[in-house]
């Protein structure tokens, strides 16, 4: 058997080393993968639609909800209203008029939580538990998903797409809960609003006052207003 030299091994080891090399640094050149960009994607902030869509986030103010419907009705507005489930479990009739109004629901959480902070079986529970008291009531599917306080995480996105909704934000926020006027609310709405957007708001009584100008002022611009699942397409 012919003998290999120690020159010849010396080679084919560092041929060896030399591809290895070159092995590593081609995967250290290959993009890392960004979990939080990965998460972002399967959460909607705007649509891709000819206009622009209020959400009404919904805990309280049934009264102020069903003066919001009129106004809707007047301007042939279509909104998105994201109900709590215990609100709605204490407000059966106003959530039938929502949706009999031709009015897109979704669901808000059941109670209100920090959704960001909880597991993916507790996230699981606390939208299912809704969605399904709101498909009930309102007699057809729940397709979306508002977190409340805007608060989400990696488990929150994951047990939404599990349930089959989509987890929606908002692109502007009129913060009428937190600045209770209506001019604020009216700026906020609609300066140099564009389409797609979605204008997150609450059934407060200086939002109410303030919609008919915001309508008005899409009207006169030719911004149509669009649920959240037109505007998503």
């Amino acid at each position: 058997m012919k003998k290999i030299s120690a020159r010849a091994v010396s080679a084919l080891t560092n041929s060896a080393l030399a591809l290895i090399l070159i092995a590593v640094a081609a995967v250290c050149l290959i993009p890392a993968t960004d979990p939080a960009s990965e998460l972002e994607e399967d959460v909607f902030r705007r649509g891709s639609g000819e206009g622009v869509s209020l959400m009404i986030n919904v805990y309280e103010g049934a009264d102020v909800v069903y003066q919001m419907l009129d106004v809707f009705e007047e301007y042939g507005a279509k909104v998105t209203f994201f109900l709590g489930g215990c609100w709605a479990d204490d407000n059966v009739e106003c959530v039938k008029e929502i949706a009999k109004r031709g009015q897109e629901i979704g669901s808000h959480g059941y109670f209100h939580l920090d959704h960001g902070s909880l597991g993916y079986d507790a996230n699981v529970r606390e939208i299912a538990t809704s969605m399904r008291l709101l498909s009930l009531i309102a007699d057809r599917p729940v397709e979306l998903f508002a977190p409340p306080s805007g608060d989400y995480g990696e488990e929150t996105v994951r047990a939404a797409a599990a349930l089959g909704v989509k987890t929606i934000l908002w692109s502007r926020d009129t913060v009428d809960w937190r600045d209770k006027d209506e001019t604020l609310c009216f700026k906020r709405a609609t300066e140099g609003v564009k389409s797609g957007e979605f204008i997150l708001m609450h059934p407060t009584p200086h939002t109410l006052h303030a919609l008919p100008k915001i309508l008005s002022y899409y009207a006169e611009n030719g911004i149509r207003t669009l649920s959240v699942g037109e505007n998503l397409g």
